[in-house]
């Protein structure tokens, strides 16, 4: 324990008066960060804005890192617990909560979004990194601006849009245990017309780990991606836009655990979604508006193993904003709906959620904009039916409110102070259901509450042209979780029943040292660290299980401006207390809870230009390596992931 605080203390001391970012990738110091806009308001608005705890992963960071989707790509950042498991399957962590750990969109705790609205999906796995323009991560409980399930926080992946003269690339690439990747994407704007879109195709075989042994069945047959985002300017400050995204992954090894495995089991696996736009706004930009109809689907068929089986949500929604946006106000006015149908092959076998919401966000300035005041509230209706006879229909609804503060003590130092709240509904079985199952009968109890979180938070950001600084206190109360019980009757039934408080620190540092050295070069250390100082679960008073107390992230970039570039990115997991499933046995079945011992993660890549062809574009070389010290080391205890791997591979950008 004292180890870990010398160790913060260090990183806190060091970082602040050096004030460096880690949440944007390292820039030049001929670019101002302050030029990106978020959008965890519901509308676009700079950073120095806002009054919560937001990063932001720009182009250039998630271009330069090794990453192959969004699940390892927050797994190098560390912002909190990843659950990794070999199949394409990654749940993620925020402040103690995570996505479902199968990847239910209604049933996980953090929230991701596709462009501002609900993926469809937890799991991160399926969202590939081609064509991503940014992602922004709202840490602490964001169900104001988008709904059920944001109690710990909130992902948004935005897709690249066309702005520029056209533009392209293709590449190819080979790396360790068979795997191999090909892709391509354009983007441009023309009279009115923007394009953007990638596609890519990989493939691997069965990894060893850091031991050296083979984990058998862990590779896949193909890993297909899409994106398209493609919109036409009707009028000046009218643009409709058509956006469809797909990952299709076949043959996909679901082994199970290290010790064990199972050579036959395996899964497709797939997403899919359309989204139908439009994005208005007055001459003088004073009123704004937008609108979107989306459709998708989530599938999962497991086969092949002991028991094949198959899960399916179809989801739908529509969103409709209108923002009031004078001087030093601003107004957002909205409605959300979505519905999910999903279909199982475990009881219950059909459910539908239908969930319609309104919400009003502001947000005022004073003082010459040195002092800002947000807030919000929302209030949502859902509507649960279980199908196909195993069930019944409920209904009811949640109101969720926020409030934020912050105050520029200079031009370059604010302090803020947010509160919010976070709620999950339950869900259609947990409300409504009346099914057998493994352990018996199952009953829904229709008074059963949503899960709630409660996050006061305090922080101060620290502006430089060509740094920034963050750091942040926060605690969260979490109360009325819902757990399996079994009634009196021996009916098996849930309860809102588990509390827990979680609280802690967050920092980020980042800088370019390249003006002060006038080396010509970029030079980009950054850091990013969080740390719990409690984690504890109020019913039993013990720390929260697949919780660990500290997170770090660091590293380096470096660049010379002139096709040359390298990233090293270090990632810190504390341990952490777990069910080892592995030792569970009769009478009752149960998993004994054992610690799971920390580690550290190493990437490496490296990009250079090989041939400059002038006005025709250039040819480059990249090479990457992950795990670069061939760590044996796990997410998940009993499915360790791959040891050293290399990938060498050229692109060609014009």
């Amino acid at each position: 324990m004292k180890k870990k605080l010398c160790m913060l203390c260090f990183v806190i001391c060091f970082g602040l008066p050096a004030a460096f970012p880690a949440h944007a990738e390292p820039v030049s110091h001929e670019h101002e960060l302050d030029e990106m806009v978020v959008t965890s308001g519901r509308s676009p608005e700079r950073p120095r804005e806002l009054t919560t705890n937001v990063i932001v992963l720009d182009e250039q960071q998630i271009r330069a890192s090794p990453a192959r989707d969004l699940g390892e790509l927050l797994a190098e950042l560390n912002v909190g617990n990843v659950r990794q498991y070999p199949g394409a399957l990654t749940p993620l962590g925020i402040r103690g909560f995570r996505t479902d750990s199968h990847g239910n969109d209604l049933m996980g705790r953090v929230l991701i979004l596709l462009n501002g609205r609900r993926a469809g999906t937890g799991n991160a796995a399926k969202i590939m990194t081609e064509n991503i323009e940014r992602v922004e991560i709202i840490r602490g409980p964001a169900s104001v601006q988008y709904g059920s399930a944001a109690l710990g926080g909130v992902i948004n992946v935005i897709t690249k849009q066309g702005r520029d003269d056209p533009e392209g690339f293709v590449q190819g690439s080979l790396g360790s245990f068979g795997y191999t990747k090909a892709g391509a994407g354009f983007s441009g704007k023309r009279k009115g017309f923007d394009f953007a879109g990638a596609v890519s195709r990989s493939a691997m075989d069965d990894y060893n780990t850091g031991d050296g042994l083979q984990y058998v069945n862990t590779g896949y047959d193909q890993k297909d991606s899409l994106n398209l985002n493609l919109g036409y300017e009707i009028l000046p400050r009218h643009r409709i836009g058509l956006l469809y995204s797909r990952f299709d992954a076949e043959g996909v090894g679901s082994p199970g655990y290290f010790n064990d495995p199972d050579p036959d089991s395996y899964k497709d696996s797939s997403n899919e979604s359309v989204d139908f736009t439009y994005d208005g706004a007055t001459r003088d930009a004073l009123f704004s508006w937008q609108a979107r109809y989306f459709i998708g689907r989530d599938e999962d068929q497991w086969k092949g193993g002991d028991s094949p089986s198959r899960g399916k949500a179809d989801h739908s929604g529509a969103q409709g904003q209108l923002t009031w946006n004078p001087e030093h106000y601003r107004l957002t006015a909205g409605m959300d709906w979505v519905n999910y149908e999903i279909t199982s092959t475990s009881d219950p076998q059909k459910t539908e959620f239908n969930n319609p919401s309104y919400f009003l966000l502001g947000k005022a300035r004073y003082l010459e904009d040195s002092l800002i005041f947000s807030g919000g509230v929302r209030y949502d209706e859902y509507k649960v039916e279980v199908k196909r006879g195993q069930g019944g229909t409920e209904r009811d609804s949640h109101l969720s409110p926020r409030v934020g503060a912050g105050y520029f003590l200079r031009d370059d130092v604010k302090l803020r102070v947010h509160y919010g709240q976070g709620f999950k509904m339950p869900d259609a079985q947990q409300l409504a259901g009346s099914f057998a199952g493994f352990m018996g009968q199952f009953e829904g109890n229709p008074d059963l509450d949503p899960e709630k979180s409660e996050t006061w938070e305090g922080g101060l950001d620290w502006y430089g042209r060509v740094w920034q600084a963050s750091l942040t206190f926060f605690r969260t109360d979490f109360k009325d979780k819902i757990e399996q019980v079994t009634r009196d009757d021996g009916i098996q039934s849930w309860d809102n029943m588990g509390e827990a408080r979680i609280s802690g620190l967050e920092g980020e540092i980042g800088l370019d040292v390249g003006p002060f050295l006038n080396s010509g070069w970029q030079i980009a250390p950054f850091v990013n660290l969080t740390y719990l100082t409690e984690y504890e679960d109020k019913e039993t008073g013990e720390d929260l299980l697949y919780t660990s107390d500290m997170h770090l992230s660091y590293g380096l970039m470096v660049s010379d401006y002139d096709g040359f570039s390298a990233r090293l990115a270090l990632a810190y997991t504390g341990k952490q207390k777990v069910e080892d499933w592995q030792s569970a046995g009769p009478p009752d079945w149960s998993a004994p809870v054992v610690e799971k011992g920390g580690y550290t993660l190493a990437n490496i890549s490296i990009r250079q230009r090989m041939v400059d062809f002038g006005s025709y574009g250039d040819l480059n070389l990249r090479g990457e390596v992950r795990n670069l010290f061939d760590r044996q080391y796990a997410h998940v205890k009993g499915y360790p992931m791959p040891g050293r791997s290399i990938v060498l591979g050229m692109d060609y950008s014009f």
